[in-house]
């Protein structure tokens, strides 16, 4: 799709479905079919000889959506005009107006798979606008929306210990103690696919190698009936896990409020809510306490930072503190959200889902933080030369 317009234009969209193949799965599915949104936003800018070019994609968990892409939100924005996507300037893309756009003629609820190809083209349109503008993603969200306040460094914890066909208890050791000798501090791993007795010898070993149960949390991936999540709760609750992610259906907030009066540990969740009123009536009736536990959305999968923005507003009227935010989903743009805007941590996945997952190749864990580049513009796509390659790979940019 190319766009022409005045000033700074957006010339062309390319998007595409790319693999995410692997064989190992989590209580609910099995990845060796899973894809994802690849989407490139290139600008009429020219930035040291070469055109600016914004990058997104979306995280893994849900398929790819490019029909939705080509046939009603590329041609929304190829029929808009030009100037209505700029910023007050008109020197840079707006990603609230460009949303906006996306957005027109779409009626409220039913978020489902819409926000998923959002969530990697507003990506896609926050690294334009932040290489356009000459800065890091986190320095923008510092600037305008943290008063210039930021985290030099930013607490990062691997989602893994997923099952694979003939893993045992001491691959998953091996596994941890992998994420250990990187750096890592705190480690997640699947639950809820193996009978309780089984899953208790992982999660045991898992903490004893991570030194403590404080060090490890478990992701039920939603795979929990009330009862079941209960008794998985009373089993763990001695060990002090540092979370208890996802336990029931992500829209069970009666099983999950009623799990946390039963559970004394932090409880994490949000990562399948894809909208802000979904995440607000998870803090209003899930029974989630702003002291203890984490809400965990995944920009890429609920309409982008745009919409994660809204979140965070919203959940502040509630009496949240951005602390307990822990975007989902081990990519960049959720590692440039916990720096900018000062949120608890964000997720990594440097074993799996390559070369989607992790941060910048030269970017150390040490004591289970890293810290940010402070000078390459946009989101850092372009520091992970894999990744970088594989893109413009698939989006036939070579």
């Amino acid at each position: 799709m190319r766009l022409r317009g005045k000033r700074v234009k957006i010339t062309n969209v390319r998007h595409v479905s790319a693999p995410l193949a692997s064989e190992m799965s989590n209580a609910f599915i099995n990845f060796r079919t899973m894809t994802t949104n690849v989407v490139a936003v290139e600008t009429d800018v020219v930035r040291d000889g070469e055109p600016v070019i914004g990058y997104g994609f979306s995280s893994n968990g849900r398929y790819a959506q490019p029909g939705l892409l080509a046939s009603r939100f590329l041609p929304r924005l190829e029929e808009a005009e030009p100037d209505a996507l700029l910023d007050e300037t008109g020197e840079n893309i707006s990603p609230q107006a460009v949303w906006a756009t996306l957005m027109s003629n779409e009626k409220p609820g039913g978020h489902g798979e819409r926000s998923y190809c959002i969530g990697a083209l507003d990506t896609a349109i926050w690294d334009a606008h932040a290489k356009i503008a000459e800065k890091p993603l986190w320095k923008i969200l510092s600037e305008r929306y943290n008063g210039g306040a930021y985290d030099g460094k930013v607490l990062v914890y691997p989602g893994g210990g997923y099952y694979n066909p003939g893993k045992d208890v001491e691959t998953l050791r091996a596994e941890m103690r992998g994420y250990r000798e990187q750096g890592y501090r705190i480690c997640k791993m699947k639950v809820g696919a193996a009978p309780l007795a089984d899953d208790m010898k992982r999660v045991e070993a898992a903490a004893d190698e991570l030194g403590s149960g404080e060090n490890l949390a478990v992701d039920a991936n939603g795979r929990f009936s009330l009862e079941e999540a209960v008794a998985f709760g009373k089993a763990v609750e001695p060990l002090k896990l540092a979370w208890y992610e996802e336990p029931g259906d992500p829209l069970d907030y009666h099983l999950n409020a009623d799990l946390i009066r039963s559970y004394s540990g932090a409880i994490a969740t949000g990562e399948n809510l894809f909208s802000h009123q979904d995440m607000t009536n998870l803090l209003r009736f899930g029974g989630m306490r702003p002291e203890i536990d984490w809400v965990q959305p995944d920009p890429t999968l609920c309409y982008g930072l745009t919409e994660n923005l809204v979140m965070l507003d919203e959940a502040a009227k509630l009496g949240w503190s951005r602390r307990r935010f822990l975007p989902h989903g081990g990519h960049q743009i959720g590692l440039h959200m916990a720096s900018g805007l000062q949120l608890g941590g964000t997720e990594s996945y440097p074993g799996v889902f390559a070369p989607y997952g992790g941060f910048a190749d030269d970017i150390p864990v040490v004591d289970g933080y890293v810290t940010l580049p402070q000078d390459q513009p946009g989101i850092g796509i372009e520091l992970k030369p894999k990744l970088m390659d594989e893109m413009r790979r698939v989006l036939e940019m070579n």
